[in-house]
């Protein structure tokens, strides 16, 4: 199967135009902030960003900034760090951060910060390493990096580091791709990726690729997702460790779960295509240089590497493999 390339343009750009009043409209309202950073990067790997209306979508991140500083899913919704971390991508991939008030935005997150390192997604308090990664990944954005205590709240994340190698939500918790992601790159943002055993980690992420379908898993004895195709991929990449899986084996599966009539990208072959495992097939396709007429997507801060240079950000990524 071939990249259908326009196909997931349409379908990106036609997601706006849904029926508002139709059912996926309403179970997915409360995470359209994560949404929109989803469809809008994809759209610029994809080179097609200038289709988006930047002025409507800057204005609806803008509306979703709480009094706290924090913004929420959507507007009204309660602050959250995950969506104050895509409200800010957004505005970056769209030139747009001067239009954000830096200081409310960053006292919103500095106290999520907890005396052991460990960071809240939002006042209620929950823990996760997921945390960690988005207050750095957020604060290097915005070159605020010194505002926190970076040795601290990586620290903890080395603490998250199982005996197999992965990573996962807290200390002793269970070793999970998308955990693994988020943590190497916090250390990647703190410059300590080297403090951890690369290949034991390596090992254990390339044991997600199964030999039924070439596709990955987040964990064992789980079915392969694309999704996975970034949160393993991008890790490995950190690492340089790319080539201990079957790229062509993983590129196949990616394309097969393309929808070849309408576009977009489910999670399994067949099945109905929606924003987030387009966004990250896509994203996996990038890291794999699989397909020509794509951006390249830095695997640390999941931008492009032109939005990334756009905002003075040079990645460990980028510098290492001189890019």
């Amino acid at each position: 199967m071939t990249f259908v390339r326009e196909k997931h343009v349409d379908y990106i750009y036609g997601l706006d135009k849904r029926e508002k009043d139709s059912f996926e409209y309403y179970v997915t309202e409360h995470l359209r902030m994560s949404g929109v950073y989803w469809g809008t990067t994809a759209m610029d790997l994809l080179k097609q960003s200038h289709r988006m209306d930047r002025d409507r979508i800057i204005k609806f991140v803008l509306g979703c900034q709480n009094s706290d500083g924090g913004f929420g899913g959507n507007i009204g919704h309660d602050s959250h760090i995950l969506y104050t971390l895509s409200a800010v991508q957004v505005l970056a991939t769209f030139d747009a951060l001067n239009k954000l008030d830096y200081e409310k935005t960053i006292n919103y997150v500095l106290p999520l910060v907890k005396d052991d390192g460990s960071v809240m997604g939002d006042k209620w308090g929950e823990v996760d390493t997921r945390f960690s990664y988005i207050i750095l990944n957020m604060l290097a954005l915005l070159k605020s990096l010194d505002r926190v205590d970076v040795h601290k709240i990586s620290t903890f994340v080395l603490n998250c580091q199982n005996f197999d190698g992965g990573f996962g939500a807290i200390p002793g918790a269970e070793s999970h791709a998308g955990q693994i992601f988020c943590c190497v790159g916090a250390l990647a943002i703190a410059n300590r990726l080297d403090e951890i055993d690369k290949d034991t980690l390596s090992w254990w992420l390339c044991e997600r690729q199964l030999a039924k379908d070439g596709g990955l898993n987040g964990r064992p004895e789980k079915l392969s997702d694309v999704c996975y195709s970034w949160w393993v991929l991008s890790s490995l990449a950190c690492m340089d460790r790319l080539h201990w899986i079957d790229k062509d084996r993983l590129h196949s599966f990616i394309l097969a779960c393309q929808d070849p009539e309408k576009g977009g990208i489910g999670d399994k072959p067949e099945n109905m295509s929606d924003v987030f495992h387009t966004f990250f097939g896509i994203g996996g396709l990038s890291l794999l240089r699989a397909e020509p007429d794509l951006k390249m997507i830095d695997p640390i801060y999941a931008l492009p590497v032109d939005v990334l240079r756009r905002v003075g950000i040079e990645s460990p990524y980028t510098k290492r493999f001189k890019i």
